[in-house]
């Protein structure tokens, strides 16, 4: 049998050859947009294009602030398609904690969600390693101005419509650095966990298993996790790596907005953290809101408790 680079890429070229028409949902500003594999890569592999167009070489870094959105997603398959190493921030640090991290990974690029912009005029002063700032959807608030900036200035779908090109994916070793994620800080300083085309390839395939997961192209996935935590509990692999319909909630995890997602989206398998069911229930139970396509839930972070399981499987129904 030919070798087989397991590079993450594969992944989304695989749902795009076999499930294109699959969609993937996502909520911005308030606004559900949807597009399908086929396009979702077309977009990202193009975008790997822009990106090599601002100088960016394999192994540079590229900060990203953002929720779970669309853009988000496109800017995870470009970055690592192309063996650049997507930096995922948490937007709930201080100033003062995320540039220590941008500055130790040395992020070359940061992209940014447009409503986390208003970070930028105390944040880029304090990275000198920020050459470009990529704003990934919308336009700048009102009020800011890039006049200052030491970085310059660009948006996602301009970036992609002036220098998007079609190159070659995964055209590296499997052992690439992939993804780049650092520790909450809960035991002191944040530490960087770096993870590998590999690791992440092999993750998946695991999480697949009917034992872990078990997601299959029958399935309609929510996920809850943002994508700035451990690469979004893999998800972001998985759900494409099976033709799952996937469905991004945006910023917003609240239990009204997460019943609408699946009722609307007919979500069979949906994965947060605990905070994230205790509001979905307290919405059932608040307003009888239907939710019967639901019939899976993935819960992490911690162990969850026996009353809150319980009560999971009695109210979300």
């Amino acid at each position: 049998m030919r070798t087989y680079s397991l590079t993450v890429d594969k992944l989304l070229e695989h749902a795009a050859k076999w499930w294109g028409r699959r969609e993937v949902v996502s909520v911005h500003a308030g606004t559900k947009v949807y597009i399908n594999y086929a396009e979702l890569r077309d977009r990202s592999n193009r975008l790997s294009g822009a990106m090599r167009a601002l100088g960016l070489a394999v192994g540079d870094r590229i900060g990203t602030l953002g929720w779970n959105t669309q853009h988000h997603l496109e800017m995870y398959y470009a970055t690592m398609g192309a063996g650049f190493v997507c930096h995922t921030l948490n937007p709930r640090y201080t100033i003062e904690h995320l540039a220590a991290i941008i500055n130790q990974a040395e992020d070359r690029v940061l992209a940014v969600t447009s409503g986390l912009v208003t970070l930028l005029d105390s944040l880029l002063p304090l990275c000198p390693t920020i050459e470009h700032v990529v704003v990934m959807d919308g336009n700048l608030p009102d009020g800011i101005s890039p006049a200052g900036w030491t970085a310059k200035l660009w948006f996602q779908d301009t970036l992609l419509a002036e220098h998007g090109t079609a190159v070659a994916w995964g055209d590296f070793g499997e052992d690439a650095p992939a993804g780049l994620c650092f520790t909450s800080g809960t035991t002191g300083a944040p530490k960087g966990v770096l993870y590998t085309h590999r690791s992440n390839y092999l993750h998946t395939m695991r999480a697949l298993q009917a034992d872990a997961f078990a997601l299959t192209a029958a399935d309609s996935v929510l996920v809850a996790v943002p994508m700035f935590h451990a690469n979004g509990w893999g998800f972001p692999f998985a759900a494409p790596a099976v033709g799952a319909k996937l469905v991004l909630p945006g910023r917003h995890s609240d239990g009204a907005h997460l019943a609408k997602l699946i009722r609307d989206e007919g979500v069979t398998v949906a994965a947060g953290v605990q905070t994230v069911w205790q509001g979905l229930l307290d919405h059932r139970e608040s307003t009888g809101g239907d939710v019967h396509t639901l019939e899976r839930i993935l819960s992490g972070g911690s162990s969850c408790p026996d009353p809150l399981i319980a009560r999971m499987e009695s109210r979300l129904k």
